[in-house]
């Protein structure tokens, strides 16, 4: 039997927290080649807070979350203005080499990366697999491969490059690598609904598991990448997923699920509707968190009650801004009215207002200083927690594609400069006085 490694690499940047993230992707495809190869699977996860070389680290929470392990190192020349400390997050270098040492020799490496700015930790996995290995072939999936294909060709060191969905494919190319024999039958899987749950019995700790009910996002906000990742928007039958936290609960005895939908409350009498009544009347004690955000408009009294019967106790709202004109022009899935109205209903179904966390948008291209204070101002008005997504530009997005057409980003620029953290510093868009008052104010009690 061939060996296949997959691999989960470091982040690379100013700052980075466990903010409930999981190899998803990674792990779907792992499923799909044990229904359609016959390879032994091994997983080495860089952002592994669990691997007992790490003793406990400080500042874990019950609910999943948690600091990563971190080293300082040299910034990238790109980034060399950016005023922040630049670090590598994830497992020491020693503790990755000691993996490779423990395993069998790969026939193929699978690889995989998030953000398109934590390329990195591609290059640094590649570096590493080949000092170990030699010239085994290595693939590359993911975020940073689909929406910055060529500079993931040219720059990653991976010897093939998988943009987009990978289910159908990479069955294909093991076949392409490893011969005839290690793969039983191709895969024909027409819909997101056909694919196995994912191999989460690869990971070290499943007491927090991602849920993914559905794929893609019809909406098209200038600034998001959702619609470009999956050509079309699709949604899981609702059994299926209660099955899935069913089974998850009683193999792994996970209690923390984390949706990772982008537009879950969709269709939501068909959908999420179901999924969580299923889940009351089965009456097992689990918690749901909602990190990727809820359409504000979906939300009224009846969903409101079943969030806080069903055991949602993360509510993070998709704002993105009270400005009207921002809302029309860059966040469609919004209406003015909409934030408060679902406070309301929330506030009557049990949530306490403090504990809502609402995102807003800051340096989007045109947006102005005072257009972001004033959200930030109405949503502590309303007793919320504001949280700031600051605005970097997304390769292929209708935001990013104007920054090229004014001459402000080049087409093939390094996406390091992408990095959300370092974007406002090499950008254009707010000045740094403004993000000083920005978070003066957010700040204040």
């Amino acid at each position: 039997m061939k060996n296949v490694l997959l691999i989960n690499p470091w982040i690379f940047d100013f700052a980075a927290y466990d903010f409930w993230l999981r190899p998803l992707g990674l792990l779907y495809v792992a499923a799909v080649l044990r229904e359609t190869a016959d390879v032994d699977l091994r997983l080495i996860d860089c952002l592994d807070r669990f691997h007992p070389a790490l003793g406990k680290l400080p500042g874990q929470k019950s609910d999943g979350r948690g600091h990563y392990p971190k080293v300082e190192v040299p910034k990238p020349a790109v980034l060399k203005s950016v005023p922040r400390r630049y670090s590598r997050y994830g497992l020491p270098l020693d503790v990755f080499e000691r993996e490779l040492d423990s395993i069998p020799v790969p026939d193929m490496v699978l690889l995989t990366c998030t953000m398109t700015y934590w390329y990195p930790g591609v290059q640094l996995a590649v570096e590493l697999i080949r000092r170990k290995f030699g010239a085994v072939p290595v693939v590359l999936g993911g975020t940073y491969a689909t929406l910055t294909e060529d500079h993931a060709r040219r720059h990653s060191g991976a010897d093939l490059i998988v943009a987009g969905p990978g289910e159908n494919r990479i069955p294909a190319l093991v076949r392409d690598i490893l011969g005839d024999r290690a793969v039983r039958r191709a895969a024909s899987y027409a819909a997101f609904p056909d694919l196995p749950r994912p191999a989460f019995d690869l990971l070290r700790d499943a007491s927090c598991l991602p849920l993914l009910t559905s794929r893609g996002c019809p909406f098209s906000c200038t600034f998001c990448a959702g619609s470009l990742l999956y050509g079309r928007f699709e949604q899981r039958p609702p059994e299926s997923v209660t099955a899935e936290i069913q089974d998850h609960a009683a193999r792994f005895g996970t209690r923390e699920f984390v949706f990772y939908d982008d537009a879950l409350l969709l269709r939501k009498a068909e959908h999420i509707v179901p999924i969580l009544e299923e889940t009351v009347r089965h009456g097992r004690p689990v918690s749901f968190h909602t990190p990727n955000g809820l359409h504000v408009r979906e939300i009224d009294p009846a969903i409101a009650r079943l969030f806080w019967r069903a055991g949602i106790r993360s509510l993070y709202l998709s704002q993105e801004s009270t400005d009207e004109d921002v809302l029309r022009d860059a966040c469609p899935k919004v209406a003015p009215g909409d934030l408060e109205r679902a406070m309301g209903c929330l506030e009557e179904a049990g949530y306490a207002r403090p504990d809502i966390s609402v995102f807003l948008i800051a340096g989007l291209p045109g947006q102005d200083a005072s257009s972001v204070l004033e959200s930030v101002r109405r949503v502590k008005a309303l007793g919320a927690h504001p949280r700031m997504a600051y605005f970097s530009p997304i390769p292929g997005t209708r935001a990013w594609r104007s920054l090229v057409e004014k001459g402000s980003v080049a087409p093939d620029a390094d996406p390091l400069i992408y990095n959300k953290s370092a974007y406002r510093f090499v950008g254009e868009g707010l000045s740094p006085e403004d993000y000083g008052e920005l978070q003066s104010l957010l700040h204040e009690p």
